[in-house]
């Protein structure tokens, strides 16, 4: 009997033991995708054109990513006083499997772009963020390479 106690309790170090180790190595493999994110540039290729976007100067963009969410803020930093003013919004849901991130727009401030998924490849590299992909929208001729480069807000 008590061999079969000592085993017993051998058996369930060693099994939380082997489970504590898979956890970790779960997590390090994970990207480090949640967090509030400051978009820096944003370059937008539509057939021969590309457009680069400075979002330090003049306009400013963050991107909320939780769990299970994303949200997404923007606008200009005249507070609308000026004809550059702009102010856009949306969110949803998203996926990321390995470095492939989609999102699924619920909301979005422009009311065309609501229910589209846009698949992403994201990398991280310390606390900057690179997010490149294709946005394609056939019923408003939208299709796209958008790369966008975020850094982490610290807190």
């Amino acid at each position: 009997m008590r061999k079969q106690v000592g085993f017993a309790a051998i058996s369930m170090i060693l099994m939380s033991c082997s489970t504590s180790v898979q956890n970790n190595e779960t997590k390090q493999t994970t990207i480090p995708i949640e967090g509030t994110w400051k978009l820096l540039t944003g370059t937008l290729i539509e057939k021969e054109d590309t457009v680069v976007t400075d979002y330090t100067k003049g306009k400013e963009f963050i991107k909320i990513i939780n769990d299970t969410h994303f949200a997404f803020l923007s606008h200009d930093l005249n507070k609308g006083k000026d004809s550059a003013a702009a102010f856009s919004s949306g969110g949803g849901n998203y996926s990321l499997k390995d470095s492939l991130y989609t999102e699924h727009l619920v909301y979005c401030s422009d009311r065309q772009w609501e229910g589209n998924d846009f698949q992403f490849t994201v990398v991280i590299n310390n606390d900057t963020l690179i997010q490149q992909g294709i946005e394609k929208i056939d019923t408003i001729g939208v299709n796209r390479i958008n790369i966008e480069k975020y850094v982490r807000i610290k807190d």
